[in-house]
């Protein structure tokens, strides 16, 4: 930190330990000392609902009540203050956010045009002095007028009078009320703010047969709102809720570096909500400010899982002569598992990311892939793309290509062959699923396996290939434009 600023620093907590942070004599403050409770839902896409309850004093008539340490990305055209005591006690006359926290630099701003002092200290004599100064400019550096000459730099210790009525040492909410009922009321001030994040992470571990897995699912809760919501209740709403895009710019998110704590507990509770998911915690829990926090939200033991290898190909083939299509062909590995109760599952599953592992011939899980899910209902299927196989490969070819006469005006037909090989350098034998997108009108007229027709423009084969052997898959097929 320059030198300035720790001067700057030091004269602000002189100020500061003189209590003037109450703006307004006539203000009543009122901070996180006072909060009754607090309630948090989170949505997906940065967006949260705060319900903050607070005990204050409000004198008969009118007030301006500052809450303090609300969130520093607060929405204020969406907060909502009411007396949960004496309902109906008092209007809201006008609102005002103040989010320009008080830095030594931002003190020196708004001290720009204004007198200060600057204290000397002689190095010899150890004799202070003082002197009155205006401040020029505060833009990249500092310069004073103090007395007939200019000065830049720091020429001392600045003094200030006071902090600014607009510069708060917290996020505050300003709030203009009229009321009727003199002394201690319970309210709550709820608002939609940003900074407030979740998602959820999954961990699967496969068992040694890879038919089945061991299922938990954690929620990663990230704020970085600008406040702490202690002892919070917290909820979760899993869904894709439908947000106006502002056109305006909203206060600076005040980001650090993240803490990140874990707390293992009973699964989430879940219950519909219109047309989304909501999962509430059953105990209270603290978000700190600038914290990434884990939640236990479901754990599920030996779901049945499916493992399938598919090697896929393309449609630009079928339509002019290509010859080799490719040596050691990737074939990707897949796992499918049912959300179903029957499957020991049956809850809706946010979106996230799920990461499997696998032990080891010594019993040490070992990370084999992971894949992003969406939003999965209840009785849906799971599908992970783990990665692609390293024994099991594929050579394919276009072994034969012509153009058949024309069945229409406007129309062409194509036939064209294909030869498949695929390699198997494992113990065991392997089954390869084989999917074919194949354009247009299309007919397979001849194959050494029998086909599926998945949909439209997709055909399928199963392939078994034995243990360190290989399987030949060819077929011919007409195409029709």
């Amino acid at each position: 930190m320059p030198n300035q600023y720790k001067l700057i620093t030091l004269c602000v907590l002189s100020v500061l330990s003189g209590n003037v942070m109450s703006a307004d004599a006539d203000e009543v403050a009122s901070s996180l000392n006072d909060q009754q409770s607090v309630a948090v839902t989170i949505y997906n896409g940065n967006l949260a609902l705060v319900k903050d309850q607070r005990k204050v004093k409000l004198n008969s008539g009118l007030n301006n009540l500052a809450l303090r340490d609300v969130s520093a990305q607060i929405r204020p055209e969406t907060a909502l203050l009411r007396s949960i005591s004496h309902k109906g006690s008092f209007d809201t006359l006008e609102q005002n956010f103040d989010f320009d926290l008080l830095t030594p630099q931002k003190l020196l701003e708004k001290y720009v045009g204004k007198m200060v002092r600057v204290l000397n200290v002689n190095p010899a004599t150890g004799v202070e002095t003082s002197e009155q100064a205006t401040v020029l400019s505060a833009n990249g550096g500092v310069v004073m007028k103090i007395g007939n000459r200019i000065e830049t730099g720091m020429p001392g210790r600045i003094v200030y009078d006071n902090v600014p009525i607009n510069l708060r040492d917290r996020p505050t909410l300003i709030t203009k009320l009229q009321n009727k009922t003199a002394g201690d009321q319970s309210v709550e001030l709820s608002y939609l703010t940003g900074g407030l994040d979740w998602k959820a992470d999954y961990v699967a571990e496969l068992s040694p047969k890879e038919d089945s897995l061991d299922l938990s699912g954690w929620v990663t809760l990230t704020n970085t709102s600008g406040t702490s919501y202690q002892n919070a209740k917290l909820q979760l709403v899993a869904g894709d809720v439908n947000r106006v895009q502002d056109n305006y710019p909203r206060a600076m998110s005040m980001r650090k570096g993240a803490v990140m704590a874990a707390e293992a507990a009973a699964p989430m509770a879940e219950e519909s909500l219109l047309e989304y998911h909501l999962y509430s915690l059953d105990r209270q829990t603290t978000i700190a400010e600038n914290q990434t926090k884990q939640v236990a939200l479901l754990s599920a033991s030996q779901v049945p899982a499916r493992k399938e290898l598919v090697l896929r190909g393309a449609d630009y083939y079928y339509n002019a002569s290509y010859g080799d299509l490719g040596q050691k062909l990737k074939v990707s590995v897949f796992i499918d598992f049912d959300n179903k109760e029957a499957a020991k599952l049956g809850m809706p599953l946010p979106k996230g990311v799920m990461r499997v592992y696998k032990k080891d011939s010594q019993g040490n899980a070992q990370f084999v892939g992971e894949d992003h899910i969406d939003h999965t209902p209840k009785n849906e299927t799971v599908r992970l793309k783990l990665g692609e196989t390293f024994d099991v490969t594929a050579d394919k070819k276009q072994a034969d290509f012509k153009t058949l006469p024309r069945p229409a005006k406007g129309n062409s037909m194509f036939e064209s062959a294909y030869e498949i090989v695929i390699k198997n350098a494992k113990k065991e034998h392997v089954s390869v699923t084989v999917q074919e997108p194949i354009p247009a009108d299309w007919k397979i007229i001849k194959e050494s396996h029998p086909s599926q027709k998945a949909t439209s423009n997709t055909a399928v084969w199963k392939i078994d290939v034995p243990a360190e052997g290989k399987a030949t898959l060819s077929y011919r097929v007409q195409v029709k434009y």
